[in-house]
């Protein structure tokens, strides 16, 4: 077996405080009342975090590129069948791929719904002032029903596939999302994750934090 570095530092940072900061979005929406403010500020925290995803795919390590793990229809059927070929199985695997997307899209859809809700009571996004009375009021119907249970089912079948690998068929997924190591059978191309790219994920976060906070202003404009 080999030791690969699969997971750079800034990817294994994002999917920790990507967790968190989802964790703490549904706990304060279920609260309501002042939790509200602290509902709205992670809301940007994942907005932020969302951008520096975005950014990383194209510029990050090799296994976070998302040139490596886009899948067309007949390597999931061989993926389903068994039939993957070993370096399927290093980063995201064919079906776990499909997973990040679809929560990627998933939290940018109630993300940006959230950021056009109104409750009419306490609570208002950034971006209610630049639409129509109908897009908020469609934005926020989306954000408080389908919106959230779509993230809540993508992140529930998220877990008990990790699960599934972890107990079912031994194969450690939450140890690599850790450290950043993973055992292979075969020599696979290792992630960058120098003091170089470190920087530059640094870099790239710093800047969609910008962002996610110029937007957070856009509210008190």
């Amino acid at each position: 077996m080999h030791t690969v570095r699969v997971w750079d530092l800034p990817t294994r940072a994002f999917h920790w405080l990507l967790a968190a900061a989802v964790i703490g979005m549904v706990v304060t929406a279920k609260v309501g009342g002042n939790w509200m403010v602290w509902h709205l500020r992670l809301g940007h925290v994942v907005l932020a975090l969302l951008l520096f995803r975005v950014l990383w795919g194209f510029v990050g390590g090799h296994w976070s590129r998302f040139s490596n793990f886009v899948y067309g229809p007949r390597a999931l059927w061989r993926y389903l069948r068994g039939q993957a070929p070993a370096e399927h199985q290093m980063g995201h695997s064919p079906l776990g791929a499909l997973s990040v997307f679809a929560l990627l899209a998933a939290l940018s859809l109630q993300v940006g719904t959230g950021l056009m809700s109104d409750d009419e009571i306490a609570f208002f996004g950034p971006l209610v002032r630049f639409v129509d009375g109908s897009t908020v009021s469609q934005a926020t119907d989306f954000h408080k029903a389908l919106g959230q249970w779509l993230v809540l089912g993508l992140v529930a079948l998220h877990v008990v596939a990790i699960l599934v690998y972890q107990f079912g068929k031994r194969q450690d997924l939450i140890g690599p999302m850790l450290h950043g190591d993973k055992a292979a059978p075969l020599p696979s191309p290792a992630t960058r994750d120098g003091a170089a790219q470190r920087w530059l994920g640094a870099v790239l976060a710093l800047l969609a934090s910008t962002v996610a906070y110029l937007v957070h202003g856009l509210g008190a404009g």
